[in-house]
């Protein structure tokens, strides 16, 4: 049975809402730089897929055009509470990452944070992403995977029927994923934990 569904991800997503900001605050250097690289201008539309509680919106400019989406109710709604708060040009939309609701060549620029490891299928969810995307446009990636050029080890294997239960999948490929979609790697650098975690920035030519 394939436990990594929307069905469940809603499930334990919701469960994980009240202490989510908690345990993401200890990769909030790494979400910043991620969206810093995108040098988002004013006037720029920009889309967050699986946008959790909102973590990223503190890092956007006041002056940009931003959706924010997720799968899970309860966490939109707290990107809402978030955005009172913050006084951000946010519209927060309920929605499948892997079927976006969005017309073609629609945004400047496009957040991915600690969703491709999630998602049930990331590849679904890079060319949707890539679809929506401007000529020119860019997108930031930072989310667990395999180190670049390493395969999956039998431990990780075995730890991940625990972890893509909990959590997340941690065996997932980049570099598997980017070859489905014609968007260009600009950059690609090492984040948290020894380099599991990586930032990864793309281009729509």
């Amino acid at each position: 049975m394939n436990i990594n569904t929307n069905t469940w991800n809603k499930i334990r997503y919701t469960f994980y809402t009240p202490v989510y900001d908690f345990i993401a605050g200890y990769i909030k250097n790494s979400r910043k730089k991620s969206v810093d690289s995108l040098d988002i201008k004013a006037g720029d539309k920009v889309l967050i897929i699986g946008a959790g509680t909102g973590l990223d919106l503190e890092f956007l400019p006041k002056d940009c055009e931003v959706f924010a989406t997720d799968i899970t109710p309860s966490m939109v709604e707290r990107i809402k509470k978030r955005n009172r708060r913050l006084n951000r040009q946010v519209q927060t939309i309920i929605m499948d990452g892997q079927a976006l609701e969005f017309a073609d060549n629609s945004f400047d620029k496009i957040i991915l944070h600690l969703v491709l490891a999630v998602i049930p299928d990331p590849i679904a969810c890079i060319s949707e992403s890539e679809r929506v995307l401007k000529h020119g446009g860019q997108i930031a990636v930072f989310d667990k995977f395999v180190r670049k050029g390493k395969k999956v080890s039998s431990l990780r294997r075995l730890a991940n029927v625990f972890t893509n239960f909990l959590f997340s999948d941690i065996t997932r490929d980049f570099e598997t994923i980017a070859k489905n979609s014609g968007l260009t790697i600009l950059s690609d650098e090492d984040a948290n934990f020894n380099g599991n975690f990586r930032m990864i920035k793309m281009t729509k030519e």
